[in-house]
C-alpha cells in the first residue's frame, strides 16, 4: 500500500491540525491528557504517511533505526526519575540538532549543489541544528551536575561569540552560493562551538529558560529540516514548536523580570557579584532559627490555612505523594491548603506542576504565583518544600542581588514560614535567602520525603 501525494497531504493536515489540539490541550492540567493524547495520535498519523508515500523506496534501515530507537527510549522511560526529567529534555534536543544536521549534510553529499535556495535551507539547518545540538549538551551537563551550575565568563566573551557568528553565517552563504565543502565543514564545527559559548555562561538560575530557548532552537532546527526534505508537516511542526518555544520563554523571563539577552548574556547566577555589603551577608550573622517536626505539625494542626510551596528539593526526595498525605491529614481537620507554583520553580518549565499531578493532587489546589500571591498574608502557615530562590526576599530588597527585581512567591508574609532544608546550602542560583532569617521563618533540617512523613505521622497520631 502506498500513499498518493494528496492523501499524504491530507493525512499531514490532519496530523497538524491535532498538534495544534495538542498544544492547546497542554496549556492546563485539566486537559493535559486528553492534549498528549492528540499528540501522539497526530504523529501516529503523521509516521504511518511518511513511510506509507512515495518517497519511500526501502525499509530497512527505518525498521531498524526504529527498532534501536524504541529499545533505548523504552529503557530510558523505564529507569528515568522525575528529578532528572529536565536533563533528559536537553539531551533530547541535541538529538533534534544533530538530527538537523545530519540529514542537511546527507542532502547535500546526495544530490551535489542543488541550488542557491536549497544551499541556504541547508546551511540553516546546520548552523541551527549544530548549535542547538552542543548547547543542549552543556545543558544537560549543568543539570546532571557533571559541569558546574555557575556561569563561565571570561574577557571578551560577547566579542568571541559575535565573532564565531559573523564568520559562522558568513560562510553559511558562502557554501550557499559555491557549494564548497571545505566552508561546510568549518561552518558546522564553528556552529558546534557556539552552542558551548552561548550556554557555559548562563547560570543555574537560568536552566528553565534555557531549557525553553533549546526547546525553541529544536523547533527551527526540525522547520529547516522539513525544508530541506520538502516536508511540510515537519515545517509545520518546526514552526509550533519554535514559537511556543519562544513564547514560553518570554513569559518566563517576564515572571523573572528578565529579557532573553539578558539572559544569554548576563551569566546570571554566579553569586559573585561586588559592591556594598549585601542584604544577605549582614542578616547570615544573625543566624536562623531551626525547629522540630513536631513545632511545624503544632502550627499546622491549628492553622485555618496552610499555603505549601514546592522546589527542586521535593522533587530530589521525591516527596510529592508525601505531600498529598499531608494535605488530605490538614484538610481532614478543616485546614484550608493551596499549593504554590512560581513559573520557573524546579530545572524546567511545569516540573513542579507535573510532580504534583503524578501525586493526584486536585489541580484546584494548585496555583500559580500571581493568583497565590494575594492568600500569602492571610495564611497561617507557608511550608517551604526545597524552593529557594522563588522565595527569597532579595529579589525585592536587595539592590545588588542578582536575582533582584525578579517577581518571588511571597511567603514571608504568611504568620509563620517553614523551610525544609538538608543544609543551609543556597539555591540553584547561588544567592544566600534573606527569608531563613526572618524572625517568622524556622528551618526543618532533613530530608523532604522524612520529615513530611513524620509530619503526616504526627497528624495522625494527634487524632486518635
Amino acid at each position: 500500500m502506498e500513499f498518493s501525494v494528496n492523501t499524504q497531504a491530507v493525512a499531514y493536515l490532519v496530523s497538524a491540525i491535532l498538534f495544534i489540539f495538542a498544544l492547546k490541550g497542554l496549556t492546563h492540567p485539566a486537559s493535559a491528557r486528553r492534549g498528549n493524547f492528540y499528540g501522539m495520535l497526530g504523529m501516529v498519523i503523521a509516521v504511518a504517511a511518511t513511510l506509507l508515500g512515495h518517497e519511500v523506496r526501502s525499509y530497512g534501515f527505518i525498521i531498524a533505526g526504529v527498532a534501536g530507537g524504541a529499545v533505548i527510549g523504552t529503557i530510558l522511560a523505564m529507569r528515568i526519575q522525575m528529578t532528572a526529567m529536565p536533563q533528559l529534555v536537553a539531551a533530547l534536543h541535541s538529538f533534534v540538532g544533530l538530527a538537523a544536521v545530519l540529514v542537511a549534510i546527507g542532502t547535500f553529499i546526495n544530490t551535489g549543489h542543488p541550488g542557491a535556495v536549497m544551499m541556504g535551507e541547508l546551511s540553516a539547518g546546520v548552523i541551527i541544528g549544530a548549535i542547538t545540538c552542543t548547547g543542549s549538551v552543556i545543558a544537560f551537563g549543568k543539570l546532571q551536575g557533571l559541569l558546574s551550575g555557575a556561569p563561565v565568563k571570561f574577557t571578551g566573551q560577547h566579542l568571541l561569540n559575535a565573532a564565531l557568528g559573523i564568520a559562522t553565517i558568513g560562510l553559511g552563504v558562502h557554501f550557499a552560493m559555491t557549494g564548497a565543502v571545505w566552508a561546510l565543514a568549518i561552518m558546522t564545527l564553528l556552529a558546534f562551538v557556539i552552542g558551548v559559548t552561548l550556554i557555559i555562561p548562563i547560570g543555574g538560575a537560568d536552566m528553565p529558560v534555557v531549557i525553553s530557548m533549546l526547546n525553541s532552537y529544536s523547533g527551527w532546527a526540525a522547520a529547516a529540516t522539513g525544508f530541506t526534505l520538502h516536508n511540510n508537516l515537519l515545517i509545520i511542526v518546526g514552526a509550533l514548536v519554535g514559537f511556543s518555544g519562544a513564547i514560553l520563554s518570554f513569559i518566563m523571563c517576564k515572571a523573572m523580570n528578565r529579557s532573553i539577552i539578558n539572559v544569554v548574556f548576563g551569566g546570571f547566577g554566579s553569586g559573585d557579584e561586588t559592591g556594598d555589603p549585601s542584604a544577605g551577608a549582614q542578616a547570615a550573622q544573625r543566624g536562623v532559627k531551626s525547629s522540630s517536626v513536631e513545632d511545624a505539625v503544632y502550627w499546622m494542626e491549628d492553622a485555618n490555612k496552610v499555603i505549601i510551596i514546592p522546589g527542586y528539593g521535593m522533587a530530589v526526595a521525591q516527596a510529592q505523594h508525601s505531600c498529598k498525605e499531608l494535605m488530605e491529614q490538614l484538610e481532614a481537620r478543616g485546614v484550608e491548603v493551596r499549593f504554590a507554583i512560581h513559573p520557573v520553580a524546579g530545572r524546567m518549565p511545569g516540573h513542579m506542576n507535573v510532580l504534583l499531578a503524578e501525586a493526584d493532587i486536585p489541580y484546584d489546589r494548585v496555583l500559580e504565583m500571581d493568583e497565590i500571591n494575594p492568600e500569602f498574608p492571610g495564611a497561617d502557615v507557608a511550608l517551604v518544600v526545597g524552593a529557594n530562590d522563588v522565595v527569597n526576599p532579595a529579589a525585592k530588597e536587595d539592590k545588588t542581588s542578582p536575582i533582584y527585581g525578579m517577581p518571588i512567591l511571597e511567603a514571608g508574609k504568611a504568620r509563620q514560614v517553614f523551610f525544609l532544608k538538608r543544609s543551609m546550602r543556597p539555591g540553584y542560583s547561588g544567592v544566600d535567602n534573606l527569608l531563613f532569617y526572618r524572625e517568622n521563618t524556622s528551618l526543618v533540617f532533613g530530608d523532604a520525603k522524612d520529615t513530611i512523613e513524620g509530619m503526616v505521622n504526627a497528624l495522625k497520631g494527634s487524632a486518635h
